[in-house]
C-alpha cells in the first residue's frame, strides 16, 4: 500500500475530438502543479512527528488547500530533523519505508504546497 498526494488547481472543461470515432467531446479536467508516492511504512513515523492525518488524510481534518498544510508540514519536518534517531525507530524493517527517503519527499511536497499554496490537495490511499 502506499500513499499518492496531488496538489491541483480549480476543474476546467474543455473541447477534444476523440481520435476513434471523429466526435468531438467535453471533458472536465484540473491541472495538476504536483504529484507524489510513498510507501504506507511510513504511517507510524508521521503518527509520531504529528503530520500522519495532514499527509494521509487532509480532508478528515478540514484541510483543503496546500497553505493549510504549510506549518504543519515544516513542524512536523523540524521536529523529525531534530531527533533523527527517535524517528528511526520506526524504519520498516523490510526497508521500505525509511527515514532519510522520508525527509526528501515531507521536504519536496513542503516546497510545492509553498509554490502552489492556493492548489487543492487531494490524496488517494
Amino acid at each position: 500500500m502506499s500513499l499518492d498526494v496531488y496538489l491541483e488547481g480549480e476543474e476546467f472543461t474543455e473541447q477534444c475530438r476523440c481520435g476513434e470515432c471523429g466526435h468531438e467531446h467535453t471533458r472536465t479536467r484540473r491541472e495538476r502543479y504536483y504529484q507524489a508516492n510513498i510507501t504506507h511504512n511510513l504511517n507510524r513515523m508521521a503518527v509520531a512527528a504529528g503530520i500522519y492525518q495532514h499527509l494521509w488524510h487532509p480532508d478528515e481534518i478540514g484541510l483543503t488547500k496546500a497553505r493549510e498544510l504549510i506549518e504543519p508540514l515544516r513542524r512536523g519536518l523540524a521536529a523529525m530533523k531534530a531527533r533523527p534517531e527517535h524517528y528511526k525507530q520506526f524504519n520498516a524493517p523490510n526497508g521500505w519505508g525509511l527515514y532519510e527517503h522520508f525527509i526528501p519527499w515531507i521536504e519536496k511536497y513542503l516546497a510545492a504546497c509553498e509554490e502552489h499554496p492556493d492548489a487543492s490537495v487531494r490524496t488517494w490511499t
